[in-house]
């Protein structure tokens, strides 16, 4: 049987490097398929790189999660976590209660989807997203997946979350279009 998810706030920016290189072997797994290489490794080499990660782990505003494959494991997820109002107007539009959280990015490596586990690392990973926000005092969680992504659509769903809107999203110049999902914290 496989080992339960060990799921972890990072503090230490010296983890930023180990973040970083999940989130650029992940980060393909959830793009549409008319997604250009070049355009994802853009992507990849803007937003997901150890520099960025340090911000977030720095940030009062931000939580970075990993999920490791047990105690001193290696890192098989991450997810980044905002916490603060929507600056993107398609999401302010539809996502107006205060205080919220956004679940920026959730990944886990393929080899560690559920594969008959009891609780798979996404679920754990999740739900340690969702009691930060509530920590936090946030009345609702958001996030945005492409609206191809048909396996993190249904997670999402399967996790709580409903649809409430569309936005843009640029992957390295190309516009693609995401589904707006929410969920009530009470």
């Amino acid at each position: 049987m496989p080992v339960a998810a060990l799921i972890e706030t990072v503090t230490d920016p010296a983890q930023a490097s180990a973040v970083a290189e999940v989130a650029a072997a992940t980060f393909p797994l959830a793009c549409p398929p008319h997604s250009t290489p070049d355009d994802i490794a853009g992507f990849i080499r803007e937003n997901l790189r150890p520099e960025r990660f340090a911000g977030y782990i720095h940030s009062p505003d931000s939580d970075v999660l990993t999920a490791r494959d047990g105690v001193q494991g290696p890192i098989v997820g991450y997810a980044l976590i905002h916490h603060g109002a929507p600056t993107h107007p398609d999401v302010a539009a539809v996502v107006t209660a205060r205080p919220v959280t956004e679940i920026s990015k959730m990944y886990v490596a393929p080899d560690h989807h559920a594969l008959g586990r009891d609780t798979p690392p996404s679920h754990d990973l999740m739900r340690a997203a969702l009691d930060l926000a509530r920590e936090r005092g946030s009345v609702l969680a958001w996030l945005g997946v492409n609206q191809e992504n048909v396996r993190a659509l249904r997670f999402y769903a399967k996790m709580g979350f409903t649809r409430v809107g569309v936005k843009t999203f640029d992957l390295n110049g190309s516009i693609e279009h995401d589904f707006i999902m929410a969920q009530p914290l009470n």
